[in-house]
């Protein structure tokens, strides 16, 4: 395999390790204050999850990653202004 090839996540410190993590668990959060009804609170969760997972991808330059979470965080702001 030649050298120049990286894998889609390469370890990038602890840093990457805990903005993962933190995303992860907020966005899970969003998805139990949905189930709750908790509005506008579900919404402030997915934001920052999303912007957690957005952060990743920068630091593990996962073209793949920010792509779908900078979709993801324009199709919620323009969900959000429409309400």
């Amino acid at each position: 395999m030649p050298s120049d090839i990286t894998m889609a996540a390469p370890s990038t410190g602890r840093a990457a390790f805990l903005v993962e993590w933190a995303a992860s668990l907020i966005q899970i959060m969003g998805y139990t204050a949905t189930a709750f009804g908790w509005t506008p609170w579900n919404l402030y969760l997915f934001l920052v999850g999303v912007l957690g997972w957005f952060a990743v991808g920068v630091l593990w330059n996962d073209r793949a990653i920010m792509l779908i979470h900078i979709a993801a965080l324009g199709a919620m702001l323009v969900g959000m202004s429409q309400g």
